[in-house]
């Protein structure tokens, strides 16, 4: 895990009295006088420059005393990529959040790879521990049981429980329940699986024309409403309750019912896992691929998943970062080009589309 915006700059030590840079084997602070000595309580602290204005004066809170500006944290910006480059993601706090209350986790499995992309529920207590919580937890449980050979469906509906009873674990009573969205996506040379709770979004990007598809179905008033045949798609995301969503992952949650659905592959191309950061602004798959085709010679098939995703993080950014965004990728080459991996464990209903 990398970020090009991690924790502020760390410098030489400081003095713990007045902050003024000092050095190893120092007695005194040269600017006040006080005592460095570790045994009487007055050990240098470690000092941490602004990125801004590269001023020692950080507050408790994060801010520089001197300049004002809010110094980046561990989750403000985060980049995944896993060894072999075979799938990568970018989570970033945007332009208008204090924080970044999405989480992101990517694991490989014996078959293929493992997404998970969650999005703490803002009106909810902590959703930053909610989202991480359930993305660490998911995870962990889809690598384990698809390891042991269970099948992709029942491990996402296993993950998917194991997640919502670790976001459950944090509330202090129902009253104080953190709550977060899930989509998860596994990934193997022949089949997608996807589940999800919520309205964080798994796509499909075909390489070739025309097969391109969202692959999961918002838990959210407008989506409802449009099910219901009460309005139509353009009524519904007009209206100020649109994004509502009607199923989350938290104690206060009623029974979860996970969406869960395998698509076969026939043809290369891309799964993208993404929050409501992204989407929003590209809603449409070929939205999605006009943005990560937009250079010459970048064919779905063989597009770098980590640049993929940096790239479709930066439009959301300079479109208004208006909330936190979250995008993993994950390339699905030629079948062929994976034929020495293990068979993916799935149960493929007959009248599922196929992915070409």
């Amino acid at each position: 895990m990398t970020g090009d915006q991690g924790t502020a700059k760390t410098v030489e030590l400081g003095c713990p009295a007045c902050r003024e840079v000092v050095y190893p084997g120092e007695e005194f602070c040269e600017a006040c006088g006080q005592r460095l000595d570790p045994r009487s309580g007055a050990a240098p602290i470690r000092l941490r420059r602004c990125t801004g204005c590269d001023a020692t004066a950080i507050d408790a809170d994060g801010y520089c005393e001197h300049c004002g500006l809010r110094q980046p944290v561990d989750r403000d910006h985060v980049e995944m990529e896993l060894p072999d480059g075979a799938a990568a993601g970018v989570s970033d706090r945007g332009l208008r959040y204090s924080r970044n209350e999405d989480a992101l986790a990517i694991a490989p499995w014996r078959g293929g790879v493992a997404v998970v992309v969650c999005d703490g529920v803002g009106s909810s207590p902590r959703p930053e521990d909610a989202s991480k919580a359930a993305a660490e937890t998911a995870v962990a449980s889809l690598v384990a049981a698809l390891d042991d050979g269970t099948d992709a469906e029942t491990a996402m509906r296993t993950a998917i429980a194991r997640a919502g009873d670790a976001v459950a674990a944090l509330a202090g009573s129902p009253d104080e329940a953190p709550s977060c969205t899930l989509v998860a996506a596994v990934v193997a040379p022949s089949t997608v699986t996807v589940g999800w709770v919520g309205d964080s979004r798994a796509y499909w990007l075909a390489a070739s024309a025309g097969g391109s598809r969202r692959l999961t179905e918002d838990d959210s008033w407008a989506a409802a409403m449009v099910a219901e045949g009460a309005l139509t798609e353009a009524e519904a995301e007009a209206h100020p309750n649109a994004h509502v969503i009607t199923a989350w992952l938290g104690a206060d949650a009623e029974d979860i019912a996970p969406h869960i659905r395998t698509h076969p592959v026939q043809g290369p191309g891309a799964v993208v896992v993404c929050s409501d950061g992204l989407w929003n602004y590209l809603p449409a798959p070929e939205q999605l691929t006009a943005v990560l085709t937009a250079t010459p010679g970048s064919p779905l098939d063989a597009v770098r998943p980590l640049e993929a995703a940096g790239v479709l993080v930066r439009h959301a950014l300079d479109a208004g970062g208006r909330d936190n965004v979250t995008v993993a990728v994950v390339p699905v080459p030629q079948v062929s080009a994976w034929k020495d991996a293990p068979p993916a464990n799935s149960s493929v209903p007959p009248s599922t589309e196929h992915l070409r």
